[in-house]
């Protein structure tokens, strides 16, 4: 399914890797070839989007990118971009195939759904050549450091209490198979996240294991990670235990559950906003991580511009404040994140939403022949700079290792 996706110029493959994780709708689809498409800067993008999901009246799939924080919180961005996606993206796919343990479903306007099953069915995988990838760091070590004890006097002053510090890994004049490399992140790193996105000449090999917002009729739920701890045998007690014991580690989840709750009070009914599962231990492939779910009743009237303006970016990525922290990472950052940081996800014509939160995820433009990906993990006043440097590595040495 993924190969023949592949073959149109846009396409958005999503796909849940059969995990048992709370609130799961879908298995796995693919949204491929457009029937029409909004793509906007930040400025006037979440007005533009809301005009095009209206008059859709469809499934439409995309992307929000992370620096549609200057359009909602009137803040700027100058470092460099070497991926160029736009701020915001979606369309309205020309076949959707969803694929449950029991049947595979077709839409398409028309006739011709039993052709593209046999398209899909005999569809060959194709063996790419592969070449490794020279992999640059952001940071030293030392200069990671020193940003770190920074940042903890910004928290030391009151500036912030919590920032999500993220550093790049690029690779230049490099060229590879975006579904050849993504197939290899899946093999090594299956989550319920995961995306292959491409437009155009740009692709997102995502294997997220966070959700950043979901929308079941009236009910909303956000699901942030804080909080990450090494994965060294299939059932490892004693690691799930110290993770779920770890003060610093629960502080940091706890925090954003706080941000998140005040984000969804903001659309929600009076009341209605809890916290279903406070720092809950998960396993991932290489990590287990501490999940927390927030939830809340939709107030009526509230347009899907309303509820991303008022919960994007998510807090996970951020920190808190949201806007002040957000100022320190342009500050200290010397890279933007673009769609990293972001969401991408689906709409259903019924008004309901899935959308995830861009991490594990390598970002690339075939025409510039540029790669990028991200680690980050968040900064409070107990921080230990040498702790947070080696969580940062942990969370790239799958990629990395896939890349060569």
């Amino acid at each position: 399914m993924l190969s023949w996706g592949n073959r149109f110029n846009i396409c958005c493959f999503l796909d849940n890797h059969q995990y048992e994780f709370s609130h799961h709708s879908i298995e796995c689809m693919m949204a491929a070839g457009s029937i029409g498409s909004v793509s906007a800067r930040a400025d006037n993008a979440l007005a533009s989007f809301q005009d095009f999901y209206d008059k859709a009246n469809d499934w439409i799939f995309g992307h929000f990118g992370y620096d549609l924080k200057n359009e909602i919180e009137a803040l700027s961005s100058s470092n460099k971009d070497g991926l160029l996606f736009p701020d915001l993206f979606f369309f309205v796919p020309e076949i959707l195939v969803q694929l449950s343990t029991t049947e595979i479903t077709i839409g398409m306007p028309g006739e011709g759904h039993e052709n593209i099953y046999q398209d899909i069915i005999q569809e060959e995988d194709r063996p790419s050549p592969r070449q490794p990838v020279t992999i640059n760091h952001q940071y030293t070590k030392k200069e990671y450091v020193d940003i770190i004890e920074k940042l903890k006097l910004h928290i030391l002053k009151g500036d912030c209490y919590e920032i999500n510090f993220c550093q790049e890994f690029s690779a230049t004049d490099v060229v590879i198979s975006p579904i050849a490399v993504y197939k290899s992140l899946s093999a090594s790193s299956p989550n319920p996240f995961s995306a292959y996105y491409k437009t155009g000449d740009k692709y997102l090999l995502c294997l997220s294991p966070e959700r950043y917002l979901k929308k079941e009729g009236t009910h909303i739920i956000s699901q942030p990670i804080k909080g990450t701890s090494k994965r060294e045998k299939v059932s490892d007690t004693t690691n799930i235990k110290k993770l779920g014991d770890d003060k610093k580690e629960r502080a940091e989840n706890i925090m954003i559950v706080d941000l998140v709750r005040n984000d969804l009070s903001k659309i929600c009914k009076k009341g209605s906003v809890k916290v279903d599962e406070l720092c809950a231990v998960y396993a991932f492939p290489q990590v287990y991580q501490m999940v927390s779910t927030v939830s809340g009743e939709l107030e009526e009237g509230i347009s899907m511009k309303d509820t991303i303006k008022a919960t994007f970016p998510m807090g996970s990525m951020t920190g808190a404040p949201k806007k002040k922290v957000m100022e320190l990472i342009e500050k200290y950052e010397n890279s933007r994140r673009g769609l990293f940081s972001g969401s991408v996800g689906y709409f259903t014509p019924d008004g309901d939403f899935d959308l995830n939160v861009v991490i594990r995820s390598v970002l690339y433009n075939a025409s510039a022949k540029y790669l990028s990906f991200h680690t980050g993990s968040a900064i409070t006043f107990r921080s230990d700079p040498e702790a947070e440097y080696e969580e940062c590595q942990l969370k790239a040495e799958a990629i990395k290792k896939v890349l060569g």
